[in-house]
């Protein structure tokens, strides 16, 4: 399921802080507008286990 909140897709290079919008495009630069919410959780997800096993790793 898709938002329809967007966020700017360069926000990071061109802005001091997130530029959130409801259209395709970002109001301040003319970039483009990406899907701001993250990916749904899957609980057959195939590669779920490596993925928490590498972020473990990474706090250790």
């Amino acid at each position: 399921m898709k938002s329809d909140i967007r966020v700017c897709s360069v926000w990071r290079d061109a802005h001091d802080r997130p530029v959130y919008t409801l259209s395709d495009t970002c109001p301040e630069c003319g970039a483009d507008a990406e899907n701001s919410t993250p990916a749904p959780f899957d609980p057959e997800d195939a590669y779920g286990e490596y993925r928490r096993a590498l972020k473990r790793r990474g706090r250790e």
